[in-house]
């Protein structure tokens, strides 16, 4: 009895949100840097960039296909993950975007026709 209560408990939990700073610190701040001024001639500054405050389906394409030398990272980072990740650029270092939403990240997804995330231990490429 205890242990039913317990899952059902867990099923009715909400969904922790994915932390963008935290994903952007781990997967991206390395080139773009943690103040979002990137590496002149190498990376670009995300802050105050035209393309990661325009819109959403155009930054969003470039972390699922990728873009010059930047590596996608469809595989890697969940519709969620990316939507975080992205919504924390476009609101950090003085840009001002609106947010992304997971379904936002899976529909591009399929419109692309960029595979499903798989949450597999060789998921993540990077």
């Amino acid at each position: 009895m205890l242990a039913a209560s317990a899952i059902a408990a867990l099923a009715a939990a909400p969904q922790a949100r994915a932390d963008g700073k935290a994903l952007f610190q781990k997967n991206c701040a390395a080139c773009h840097q943690a103040s979002g001024k990137g590496i002149p001639g190498a990376f670009p500054a995300l802050a105050g960039n035209p393309l990661v405050q325009g819109p959403a389906p155009d930054v969003a394409m470039v972390l699922l296909q990728g873009r010059g030398g930047m590596p996608d990272f469809s595989a890697s980072l969940s519709d969620d993950d990316i939507a975080a990740v992205l919504s924390f650029a476009r609101s950090a270092w003085g840009n001002k975007a609106p947010p992304l939403k997971g379904e936002q990240i899976g529909a591009l997804r399929g419109q692309l026709g960029v595979p499903q995330f798989a949450n597999g231990q060789m998921s993540n490429k990077h």
